[in-house]
């Protein structure tokens, strides 16, 4: 095989995390008496970390909140969050099976997400998965988030692995970008959180129905646009 590691996102590649999310979402709107968001909402308004997921839920007509308030939200979204965190959350079809059999290969796995590590690592510890990633990069681990390719390098880096071998997988745009400014492939899952903007298969070097797939598709992999 081409690679020697894996990058995968987290919420919305391998998690279903959006139940969790829309009730800490939920908790802090009523703490601070701000309007309420949907779970469609919510759903559309992660995917650059917790900080935006949070302005957007204020953010109501173009009217966008004061840093005043901004802070205060985070700060009750943290508390609120932390308590819900991996309740609800399930693991995407697919995603048990392939993390085995990618596990097996003998590839370094790692995560990077948008995700605060106060959040990530506790996540992970609850859906017993901590054991099958080498790095994790968290949203506050480097100086920038996803699609910014710091989080990706790093986590290279941290394994040991010259980018161009390392293949990253998302859900989202922020996934490919990211990917793609740091030299790596990059595959996608049509399903997750993609901010309304559905990835499609020009955008990525593969769009893979699940994490099975995106192994079989690896293993066919020919590096003509990464050398």
């Amino acid at each position: 095989m081409h690679f020697q590691s894996v990058t995968f996102d987290l919420d919305g590649t391998l998690l279903d995390t959006i139940a969790d999310l829309a009730e800490g979402c939920r908790l802090m709107l009523e703490e601070i008496g701000a309007p309420p968001r949907t779970l469609a909402e919510v759903h559309s308004f992660v995917g650059k970390g917790m900080a935006v997921l949070v302005e957007r839920c204020l953010t109501h007509g173009g009217q966008a909140p004061s840093d005043a308030q901004i802070q205060a939200a985070i700060e009750s979204f943290k508390k609120h969050y932390a308590a819900v965190n991996g309740r609800l959350t399930r693991i995407y079809p697919g995603v048990s099976e392939g993390l085995e059999v990618w596990k097996a290969s003998g590839l370094k796995l790692g995560i990077v997400t948008n995700k605060p590590a106060m959040f990530t690592e506790a996540l992970l510890e609850h859906v017993g998965m901590r054991h099958y990633f080498e790095v994790v990069v968290s949203g506050d681990t480097t100086a920038h988030k996803k699609p910014h390719p710091e989080p990706i390098l790093h986590a290279c880096r941290q394994m040991g692995i010259e980018p161009r071998f390392n293949l990253h997988i998302g859900d989202s745009k922020n996934d490919i970008e990211a990917a793609r400014a740091a030299g790596c492939p990059a595959y996608a899952v049509p399903y997750g959180y993609n901010e309304g903007e559905p990835v499609d298969s020009a955008d990525c070097d593969a769009l893979v129905s699940d994490l099975l797939a995106a192994y079989r598709q690896a293993l066919t992999f020919k590096d003509l646009h990464h050398k």
